[in-house]
This record gives structure tokens, C-alpha cells and sequence, in this order.
């Protein structure tokens, strides 16, 4: 009998494991999204964004149980029919886009922390993904839940020791007479390019047991997602506006703090979560795969077999990061696959999705 642990709150633990390496761990996302629409303007752009989060968690939860699906290939089939191909593009981008991300905050994490050639942090990052994925699930799994404590623990740290150094500055910075212009659009776009992350985890609802365990994981899912970043908002708010045009904040944070020990526990922390996000992209279009393995071949994937699959797609595109900055893949790519994932996603499981549930015919086998 699985226990609470992974029925409530594992899918939400799993969900912020994928939000946050591609939605904040270095801070730049926070800067680019919610930064310009001022110190209360980016909390309700947050609130909007933690709020879609569970609506959307919830749907998809739900829907996933219903038509028994436990990797995207299998629910996008359930949800689109033959307009599957259409996410599954999409889906493919997002994972470019996001391991050429990691790829670089990785190698700027070396470079700052340690004074490494930043190709050296990237292929840090590549080997552990690699290594984490090729023993399926559970290990993936255990990585979620394991990195989790690290993290909240972390940022908690971050957040109080910030109030301790500069409590004065943040109190300032959330004093600033900004206008609010633009937090909806934030929030809705920021909320929608991570939303995907419902779909990649959908192999640890597993453990799910009833439609009451959808609803409640999928409600939890968002506020989990959503604390380290608040945390790490108000911290920022120390250096309002001049932060925005920082290209790693948390490092530029870490170093006005001055506690060489905690800037690199805080490192290692950023670069265990971008290990459990690309760990989580990852071992989705593994499962995608492994999938049309079983289908075709009647036997599962080898570990052999998932670890050339993540070494293969981690080089191709984490190395895109070496030609692009990390500003420049965030700015551009994510605002564009935040409209896709709307369309080929969202839309259909507010629409399409629901119907079915409402009616029972989510149950139906995925179309083949």
C-alpha cells in the first residue's frame, strides 16, 4: 500500500522538481518574469502563476488516473488523438530548451563557485542526469525526495540569513513605489511554459490510489513549487531594481551576503536541483520510449538502453548552451513554447479533458 507520503505529496515534490531548475534556480527567471512588474506586482504574478499551477495538477492528475496513463506519449494519445504529434513536438523543444538551460547555469555555477572552465560544469551535470535515469523510477524517485530536504532546507537558510545581513535593504526594496504593470502576463506566462512539468512527472502517480489522492496531490503540487521561489523573491528584493540585469542573481546575492561556506552549500543545492530537473525531463522521454518498446517488442527498456538515450540527448542539447547565453535561451525560447504548451495542452485538458472526465469516457483506452 503506497503511503501518504507518495500518494500527497511526492507528485507535488516531483512537480517542483521540475519547475524549479527551469523555472528559478538561478534566480534569472524570477528577474526576467516577475522583476518588472515591481515588489508586490511579482507576489501577485506568483499567486496567479501558484494558483494555475494546481488547477492545471489537478486536471492533469485526474485525467491521468482516469485514462491510465503513466508517461506523456499515452496521455496526450488519450487527451488529442492524432493531434498527439503536435505536443510531442513541442514536447521535444521544451526538453532542447531546458537541457541547453541547465547545461548553462551549470557551467556558470562552475565558474563562479570554483573557477572551472564552464564546459566542465556542464558535463558535471550531463554525467549525473545520465547516471540518476538509467535505473528507471525509483531512482528518480528517490532524488526527488532526497534533493527536496536539501532544497526547502536551503532556501529557508538563505531567506533568514538575508533578513539577518539586509533585512533593512528587502524591507526598502518592498517599499519602492513600483507600478504593477504587467503581473498577470507574467504570472500567466510563467505559470504556462513550467506547466508542462504535470505531464513529465505523471510516472510517480503511481502511487495514486483514488481520484480524492489526484486532487489533493495536484493542490499541493503548486505551493510546493512555488515556496523556495517566494523565499528567493524576497531575498532579491535586497537589490531591487539593479538585480534585474544580473544574469545569476543568486550568485550576485551570495557574494553580498559574504559566507564563502553557505555560497557553496547554496551552489551545490542550485546544481542538485537542476539535477533533478533534467533527471526528471529526462527520464519522461525515457518512459515515452520504453513505452513504444513494450508495445513493439513485449520487453522493457535495459539500463544500458535508458543511459545511452540521456547521454545522446543531454550532449545534443546541453552543448547548445555553449553557443547561446543563458539570458538569451530564457528570454526568447521560454515565452514561445509558454504560447505551444497552451494551445496543445492546457486548452484541450480544460476542454476536451474535462468533458471526458465529467462524462466517464476518459476511462477509454489511448487511442494507439
Amino acid at each position: 500500500m503506497p503511503s501518504r507520503f507518495q500518494r500527497l505529496l511526492l507528485p507535488g515534490l516531483a512537480f517542483k522538481a521540475v519547475v524549479i531548475g527551469g523555472g528559478y534556480a538561478t534566480g534569472r527567471e524570477l528577474a526576467e518574469f516577475f522583476l518588472p512588474s515591481g515588489p508586490w506586482g511579482g507576489i501577485a504574478a506568483m499567486a496567479l502563476a501558484t494558483v494555475i499551477w494546481s488547477a492545471v495538477c489537478v486536471a492533469t492528475f485526474l485525467f491521468a488516473r482516469a485514462s491510465r496513463a503513466r508517461d506523456y506519449l499515452t496521455f496526450v494519445r488519450a487527451l488529442l488523438g492524432p493531434g498527439w504529434v503536435a505536443f510531442e513536438v513541442a514536447y521535444v523543444l521544451f526538453v532542447v530548451l531546458i537541457l541547453a538551460v541547465f547545461g548553462a547555469a551549470a557551467g556558470a555555477i562552475g565558474a563562479a563557485t570554483l573557477g572551472l572552465p564552464t564546459l566542465l560544469g556542464t558535463l558535471a551535470l550531463m554525467a549525473a542526469i545520465a547516471l540518476v535515469t538509467a535505473f528507471g523510477t525509483p531512482s528518480v524517485e528517490r532524488l526527488f525526495t532526497y534533493v527536496s530536504f536539501l532544497l526547502y532546507g536551503v532556501y529557508a537558510l538563505f531567506l533568514l540569513l538575508a533578513l539577518t545581513r539586509f533585512g533593512g535593504r528587502i524591507a526598502h526594496g518592498f517599499a519602492a513605489h513600483a507600478a504593477m504593470h504587467g503581473w498577470v502576463a507574467g504570472g500567466v506566462t510563467y505559470a504556462s511554459y513550467n506547466i508542462v512539468g504535470a505531464i513529465v512527472i505523471l510516472p510517480v502517480l503511481r502511487h495514486l490510489t483514488s481520484a480524492w489522492d489526484a486532487v489533493v496531490a495536484g493542490i499541493i503540487a503548486g505551493p510546493l513549487a512555488m515556496l523556495p521561489a517566494v523565499m528567493f523573491f524576497a531575498c532579491m528584493m535586497a537589490y531591487y531594481p539593479e538585480i534585474g540585469a544580473v544574469t545569476l542573481p543568486s550568485d550576485f546575492l551570495l557574494q553580498r551576503l559574504d559566507l564563502p561556506v553557505f555560497r557553496y552549500l547554496f551552489q551545490l543545492m542550485i546544481f542538485a536541483a537542476l539535477l533533478e530537473s533534467g533527471s526528471g525531463a529526462v527520464h519522461a522521454l525515457n518512459e515515452r520510449i520504453d513505452n513504444a518498446w513494450r508495445r513493439r517488442r513485449g520487453t522493457q527498456l535495459r539500463r544500458r538502453a535508458r543511459l545511452t538515450i540521456a547521454l545522446v540527448t543531454l550532449a545534443v542539447c546541453m552543448l547548445l548552451a555553449q553557443h547561446f547565453g543563458l539570458v538569451t535561451l530564457i528570454a526568447r525560447g521560454y515565452r514561445l513554447l509558454a504560447a505551444v504548451f497552451l494551445l496543445v495542452y492546457v486548452l484541450p485538458l480544460f476542454t476536451v479533458g474535462i468533458s471526458r472526465l465529467v462524462s466517464g469516457t476518459a476511462a477509454r483506452e489511448a487511442i494507439a
